[in-house]
């Protein structure tokens, strides 16, 4: 097979995957938009995020704590913040995630042009992927900052900054408005703007919930993304409002980050030694 054909046309072992799924689930929409990915989702979250939560709770493993973005920091975690933090995540969860998402499958009813049955090319998965990344980065960037203005920051990002070193499961710890207006609205434009095939929005919301756990979860780990920038915002407040970001460095919204410690470790690790190692903080003798 040439490169053209491998990129226009579904590789046969997805595509024949994705007949099985189709034979066990069915290829109803109500299944293939609410109830797969709801379902998906939810456990995805719970299941990476409950494994970083379990390092929180218990420090363990000990060798693993040299990752720490924000050390000394969460160790272990507070209880009852924690509960509180789980009440809230799990309501964002049920009430608003679930509303939002039967409301995405009422629009994409009429508004996907794919063919269910063909799973979508490698090329189309990527143009997705391309679009979604955009509508996030917009997305989140404006609503994000605009919710750090002084009377909406005080009614509703302030829940979320209450974890000034956060942990991986508070990234849907917010108020619903901005559960609905940051989180969840961004990435459904970019797939309602695509028209996309419903397993590309499955792949989508894999990577964007394991990139915001990531994201907050203070651990740098070797090969994974680094979650400086989005850390720092949370020390600091008013740098870094973006998702990759393209607008803070367009905005100039990152110069403090980019000015500091934490901006050279913002990078993929690809050692074992942990970033604070490579470039232990400064610290400045007395005169």
């Amino acid at each position: 097979m040439d490169v053209l054909s491998f990129l226009t046309e579904p590789p046969a072992f997805s595509q024949e995957i994705w007949q099985k799924v189709l034979k066990i689930f069915g290829n109803d929409s109500f299944t293939l938009w609410v109830i797969i990915p709801f379902v998906w989702t939810t456990l995805l979250y719970w299941t990476v995020g409950g494994l970083y939560m379990l390092m929180d709770i218990t420090n363990k493993p000990a060798f693993l704590r040299k990752y720490k973005v924000q050390p000394g920091t969460n160790e272990p975690v507070d209880r009852e913040k924690l509960l509180q933090l789980i009440k809230t995540v799990l309501f964002n969860q049920f009430f608003i995630g679930l509303s939002m998402i039967i409301i995405n499958w009422h629009l994409m009813k009429g508004r996907s042009t794919a063919v269910v049955e063909i799973f979508p090319s490698p090329l189309q998965i990527i143009k997705d992927f391309a679009i979604f990344i955009l509508f996030q980065e917009v997305g989140f960037y404006y609503s994000h900052r605009l919710l750090h203005h002084r009377v909406l920051y005080k009614l509703i990002h302030k829940k979320h900054h209450e974890w000034i070193s956060p942990i991986a499961i508070s990234a849907m710890y917010c108020h619903p408005i901005e559960h609905i207006f940051s989180n969840l609205l961004p990435p459904s434009l970019g797939i309602y703007f695509m028209r996309s095939h419903p397993a590309s929005a499955w792949i989508l919301y894999t990577i964007g919930i394991v990139i915001t756990l990531n994201d907050h979860s203070d651990y740098h780990f070797p090969l994974m993304p680094s979650p400086e920038a989005h850390d720092f915002h949370h020390l600091k407040f008013n740098n870094c409002y973006g998702v990759i970001g393209v607008l803070d460095w367009l905005h100039g919204t990152d110069k403090m980050f980019r000015a500091s410690r934490a901006f050279q470790r913002h990078a993929i690790s690809l050692s074992m030694k942990s970033q604070r190692e490579k470039f232990p903080d400064i610290v400045r003798k007395a005169l």
